[in-house]
């Protein structure tokens, strides 16, 4: 789940991630990729830079937690 706003100032920045991230992976540095998507409040760019994707370990870890709880 990444951010829809930033948490900062509050503009909306969830409509950009995905063009952001296709940017990135695809070589692009990550400074013309914020150019490009003209993002330029350093609040919002953190906001993109150090999105972490956890949703995938809380669900694994959530199943095991279950797994053990009704395995008793």
């Amino acid at each position: 789940m990444y951010p829809i706003r930033c948490f900062t100032c509050g503009a909306p920045i969830g409509d950009k991630f995905e063009k952001f991230k296709k940017l990135v992976d695809s070589g692009m540095p990550v400074n013309k990729a914020f150019e490009e998507l003209r993002i330029t409040r350093y609040c919002c760019r953190r906001m993109l830079l150090t999105h972490v994707e956890y949703i995938d370990d809380i669900v694994e870890l959530d199943m095991l937690y279950m797994k053990k709880k009704y395995k008793r």
